[in-house]
Formats: structure tokens, C-alpha cells, sequence
């Protein structure tokens, strides 16, 4: 199942070490299985708002994406994003190709009454 790290970056100052940062981090996914399907560019709004760079990087799997995350040659060059740009990063889950929205129902206990 494959499975995604997410960052929601604020306040990127894009000076040398951000750009060192950029022409490095590939080499460091692709041992393990790791792909940009989402980085920065722009947003269309339709509804709410939003402010700061969406990326979304696709593993293979869970345990890719923390030995990744983990990895040596990531964490030299992880100081070079996290010095200039603040935000969360955070792992997910993918969902199956047939996935239907009512699938996140199974597992959560009804409630036994309407509601009203």
C-alpha cells in the first residue's frame, strides 16, 4: 500500500542552503522507492484558504518512507530545510485503488439511535 510523507512548508527562505537542499534530496528517495507527486507551485483556492508550499512525496510503503526519513544521507541534509522554512511533516497512509469513501466507516461503532 503505498504510503506519503506531507509537508506543509511556511516561510521558505530559498537562499544557498535551501538550494543545496533541493539539488540533493533526490539522491536521497531514490533508494527507497521515493517520488515527488506534489511540490510547491500553484494553488487554485475554491474554497477557505490557504497560504504556504504543499509537498507530497510517495513511497511504496510506510516502512520505506521512515527508513528514508531515518536514512543517514537524508539527515545530513535535513538542516538545510529545517533552519529556513518552519511547517508540519507528517507520514499517511495511501488507500487501495478501489477505495470507496464509505470504506473509513467499517470499524467505527454506530450509533445505535438517530440522531435528532
Amino acid at each position: 500500500m503505498p504510503a506519503y510523507a506531507i509537508g506543509h512548508l511556511h516561510d521558505v527562505n530559498v537562499g544557498p542552503d535551501v538550494v543545496e537542499y533541493l539539488k540533493r534530496i533526490d539522491e536521497t528517495l531514490a533508494p527507497f522507492g521515493g517520488r515527488f507527486i506534489i511540490h510547491g507551485g500553484p494553488v487554485s483556492v475554491v474554497e477557505g484558504s490557504w497560504s504556504g508550499d504543499l509537498i507530497v512525496i510517495e513511497f511504496p510503503d510506510k516502512e520505506r518512507i521512515r527508513a528514508w526519513y531515518d536514512s543517514p544521507a537524508y539527515r545530513r541534509i535535513l538542516p538545510l530545510r529545517t533552519k529556513n522554512s518552519r511547517g508540519a511533516i507528517f507520514f499517511m497512509d495511501g488507500v487501495s485503488e478501489d477505495h470507496k469513501a464509505t470504506d473509513v466507516l467499517a470499524g467505527i461503532p454506530m450509533m445505535d439511535q438517530p440522531l435528532g
